[in-house]
Order: C-alpha cells, then structure tokens, then sequence
C-alpha cells in the first residue's frame, strides 16, 4: 500500500487547468521527482498536497486516510515551498525563533546542529535578508527538518546552488532516505534528479 497516492487531481483557476487528472503514488522510504518546466504545475501540485491550496477536484490520501479532511496529519511533512523568515533576524536566531514555538527544548543546540546539517553552519550570524538564493534554499530545508518529519516536500530544492552545493544537498537527502524518510520533490533537473529518485514523474 503506497504511503500517499494522489487520485485525478485537479486545479483550476477561472479558465486555467494549472493540473489535469494527476494521479501517482509514493512509496514509504522512496525518493520522488516531479520533473517539468516552470509553469507545469509542480509547485501548484505540492501546494495542493501541503494545504495551501484546495484541488478543484481529486483526493489526495495518506495513511490511507485523505488529507482533505484530516489535515493534522499535515504536521507529519516537513514543507519547503517558498520559505520565508524574518529578515533582521540571523540564520541561528531565525530557527531558534521557530523552535521555540513548537515548544523544543535546548534550541539552541538544535539550530546548530540544522545549520551544520545543510552546509550554513558558517553563515549563522548572517542577517537573512543578505542570504542569496541558494542560501535560503538551504536554511528552508533546516525549517522543513524541524519537526524530524517522516515526509519531506520540497519545491526546487537545488535552485539557486552551484555544482558543489548541488552535490551537498544530493548526498543529504541521500542519508535523509536511508534514515526512513520518504521524500517527494518537484525539479526542472534532470541530470540530478535521475541520480536521485527512485521514480520520476
């Protein structure tokens, strides 16, 4: 039984088809692609699957329950879809805020140990509104992990990072996978997303 299957979902905006009858599944500890251009859909389809946004029509299951109804099951994903934080804050204080309020307790060990984790361990006192793009793709990944999720969903996870970079966060998701995390992830790379996944949509 698949972990969570998308069942002919759709999504219209007046008289745009942003998905058409999108059906997959995902398997428990697997990494998924979605591979399109921009425009495609993918972050419209992670949207949908995050909450952010109600499909036009379809279901989306998980545990076999859907999640259009039992939308607390939500708290098991870690979500990178366009991050945001709190520009006058640093790195480290960005994710301790966080912390925080999910009522962790030592944050400021864990903040440490997340910015080690996705390669900014060396920018933590860095006010985020100087960060680059690649930048805040690796601290939205930190705020995805905060809440140890068994699924990760990530819009364009390498956008934004050089070669080396890419291959940092490659290897990372990697090790996330053979941790037991199952992970879905919309990308317009080829080349680094057929290295990665086990499925390609």
């Amino acid at each position: 039984m698949p972990l969570l299957e998308i069942r002919s979902l759709c999504k219209s905006y007046k008289n745009v088809k942003a998905l058409k009858n999108m059906s997959f599944t995902v398997g428990a500890g697997e990494i998924v692609a979605l591979l399109g251009k921009n425009g495609a859909g993918k972050t419209t389809l992670l949207n949908c699957i995050a909450g952010n946004i109600h499909p036009t029509s379809g279901d989306i299951v998980y545990k076999s329950e859907t999640l259009l109804k039992e939308e607390s099951r939500l708290n098991e994903f870690g979500i990178l879809i366009e991050p945001t934080f709190i520009p006058y804050m640093n790195a480290y204080e960005n994710l301790c805020t966080l912390l925080k309020a999910t009522g962790e307790k030592d944050v400021g060990k864990q903040a440490q140990d997340l910015l080690a984790l996705i390669g900014l361990a060396h920018k933590k006192k860095e006010k985020t509104k100087a960060f680059s793009f690649g930048m805040r793709q690796r601290l939205g990944l930190a705020q995805a992990l905060l809440n140890k999720p068994g699924f990760l969903i990530l819009d364009e996870p390498f956008n934004g990072l050089d070669k080396h970079g890419v291959a940092e966060i490659r290897e990372l998701l990697l090790d996330l996978k053979a941790a037991g995390k199952t992970i879905l992830l919309a990308s317009h790379n080829d080349e680094d997303i057929r290295i990665l996944c086990d499925h390609v949509y």
